[in-house]
């Protein structure tokens, strides 16, 4: 792992090394001097009602989750809280910040936080809150003071990354809302005990965490939006005496970044799809509770987190499916449902349709689900009924600055839906959640995925496999002797980005066209340009793919076609192919006939090809149509999709 130190001092710029500088110097000084020093006795009043819900469960909530493929029964006794439970492998109870979380490819503290989020708190809140039971009141105080107990101070695995400590805030907050924890210490001695002396000291450790140790230069990207979104809420709630100060840093804190973090039209520039919903909460509940507390954001927050609502309506296909771009890890920043079918997506916009009052962002909304009951209760809900339904009919739309394009066709009910990537690898110099996927593309029909990115499946365990999903060769683009076209340097660390430009584009009626390249092959002395042309009379794309020669010299050029497991082939002739979906119209695939296709799935040797991964730590075998040649000259490919 010394290879990885290196190459992040390599993204580290002249004026972060101080910030790092005194960061070393405090972790030191906390390690020795400042474990656990709190005043002995915290005052803490609350601000009651602050979701204003009556919302209790049809039927309870269970009492598992599903972590990462991994059954894990929270109600169970003796709860191993450093313990990766996919592995059994544990994290030592040691000074968090000099844990090595990179150190052993067995142990994901991935899987560790997702258990420590606590957000599974929430079900047993609601089973309290339907049925008054004392049993799910008492599961409640057992497990979080065996988490509390469990997870001194600045020592384990759990206070490693702020991000967790702002999440389990969140987390912390739905809770006291679900249990109206106001009135039950009025009429209930032994949760007002636990609230005393374990609760609210716990909280206000959190709180202080949170202000102290803000991810900032290189690692300021969600993070920082959960950290800020985190406190805000926290102290929206619990009025600490430093509670004033710290809600106006994080309210300017989220301001800030609600702009810096997203384009100016609102596409979050870590260039992670499924990261769009993650971090949107973060900001839709901090201006919820700024809302229910007189303590409002500002009109230019509320029409940036508009055009981030419209960027998730345009991106989402007639079914709801996002394309997968760039890290996705299945993360949450609150969980107040278990439906297996729920699109936090859709969710979203049934969120923005409320607070904007718009049929458009309601056309394309799952409906008054829980989630939005909880957040706005039965006013939201009469909002959302009064806004008139509409049927949406969508069209292509084009993001030239920021090098995401959308072609669709809606006809009687039918989509057809390709999304272009022409986008930068990620935000800052990390680029941290980025893939290596310039000019590439997905493709669906009719709300059922055909040509897929590969996904994600590992973060910082398995090192071959996180460095195949986040490469190129895992995307529908091309990769020139064999190199990705940006450089690697760890598992969520890129040290050379490349940079993507648009050539020319056309949007009208009959044909939707874009052309574009990136400079990510320049030490291959090559350059990949990439033509989409889409005829929407005849439901057909044409990709151009020229590969400029500037030298003469042999190249190696591999063209991977990603399908969805789901997909079936018929190989119709040496380059042309049909697939086929569930019941949904059939796709034709046409190679250009200077190649020679094969199909390959579930390949391990000699490099590893034909993988994809739906969901976080899960992947599968599926089909690539993969073409290898070489040239010595620029060369054109051309190839044809066709929906029949």
């Amino acid at each position: 792992m010394i290879g990885w130190y290196i190459n992040r001092l390599k993204t580290i710029s002249i004026a972060e090394f101080p910030y790092r500088i005194k960061q070393l110097i405090k972790n030191q000084y906390e390690r020795y001097f400042n474990q656990g020093k709190f005043p002995a006795k915290i005052t803490v009043v609350t601000k009651k009602d602050i979701l204003r819900f009556s919302y209790s469960p049809e039927e309870l909530y269970p009492d598992s989750i599903n972590i990462f493929g991994t059954a894990f029964r929270y109600t169970g006794q003796n709860i191993n809280w450093q313990e990766d439970i996919s592995t059994g492998e544990r994290f030592p109870l040691s000074f968090s910040k000099t844990i090595k979380i990179r150190d052993n490819s067995n142990l994901s503290a991935k899987n560790v936080w997702e258990v420590n989020r606590l957000q599974f708190l929430s079900f047993i809140a609601f089973n309290y809150r339907k049925t008054g039971s004392d049993i799910y009141l008492s599961q409640f105080i057992r497990i979080l003071n065996s988490w509390i107990d469990n997870n001194p101070y600045l020592v384990g695995i759990n206070w490693y990354s702020n991000i967790e400590i702002n999440i389990r805030l969140i987390t912390w907050f739905f809770c006291w809302q679900i249990l109206d924890a106001d009135r039950l210490i009025t009429t209930n001695p032994e949760f007002k005990d636990f609230v005393d002396r374990k609760w609210i000291p716990a909280i206000f450790q959190h709180c202080r965490f949170s202000f102290y140790n803000p991810s900032k230069y290189s690692s300021s990207n969600n993070h920082l939006i959960s950290e800020y979104a985190g406190l805000f809420i926290a102290t929206s709630l619990w009025q600490f005496k430093e509670s004033e100060k710290w809600n106006r840093y994080s309210k300017k804190g989220l301001e800030k970044e609600i702009l810096r973090q997203h384009s100016e039209n609102g596409i979050n520039k870590e260039e992670a799809a499924e990261y769009i919903q993650f971090i949107t909460d973060f900001f839709l509940i901090a201006y919820i509770v700024g809302e229910n507390t007189s303590n409002l954001f500002s009109e230019n927050y509320k029409i940036q987190f508009r055009k981030i609502l419209d960027y998730i309506s345009n991106f989402l296909d007639r079914d709801g499916h996002f394309p997968q771009y760039g890290d996705e890890d299945d993360g949450k920043c609150f969980i107040l449902d278990f439906d297996k079918n729920f699109n936090n997506f859709k969710s979203l916009l049934t969120s923005g349709a409320i607070i904007f009052k718009d049929h458009l962002l309601k056309s394309r909304s799952n409906g008054f689900d829980v989630k939005n009951h909880i957040l706005f209760g039965e006013p939201g809900k009469k909002v959302y009924e009064s806004i008139p339904e509409i049927n949406y009919i969508g069209n292509s739309k084009y993001y030239k600055n920021e090098g995401h394009f959308i072609f669709r066709k809606n006809e009687n009910g039918n989509e057809i839906y390709l999304h272009f990537d022409a986008a930068p690898l990620g935000f800052l110099s990390l680029a941290a959640h980025g893939h290596a996927d310039a000019l590439s593309f997905i493709l669906n029909v009719d709300g059922q995925p055909i040509f897929v990115d590969s996904g994600t499946y590992t973060y910082h365990t398995e090192p071959a496999w996180r460095s195949y999903f986040i490469g190129t060769l895992a995307h529908n683009t091309i990769r020139v002797n064999q190199h990705d076209q940006a450089v690697n340097g760890g598992p969520t660390l890129w040290t050379k980005h490349y940079k993507s430009s648009v050539i020319d584009l056309d949007l009208n009626e009959d044909n939707n066209r874009v052309k574009a390249t990136h400079n990510g092959y320049v030490k291959d002395d090559a350059q990949h340009i990439r033509e989409i042309l889409f005829d929407r009379l005849r439901n057909e794309f044409q990709i151009l793919d020229t590969i400029l020669v500037k030298k003469n010299r042999k190249i190696t050029v591999e063209i991977p076609f990603h399908l969805h497991p789901g997909v079936s082939i018929t190989k119709q002739s040496a380059n042309s192919y049909l697939f086929s979906k569930d019941s949904v119209r059939k796709t034709e695939l046409f190679v250009d006939e200077k190649l020679n296709p094969v199909v390959i799935k579930g390949q391990m040797d000699p490099q590893i090809l034909g993988w994809y991964s739906g969901s976080f730590a899960k992947k599968e075998a599926t089909n690539v149509i993969f073409s290898k040649t070489q040239i010595e000259s620029t060369t054109i490919f051309k190839f044809i999709i066709k929906i029949v």
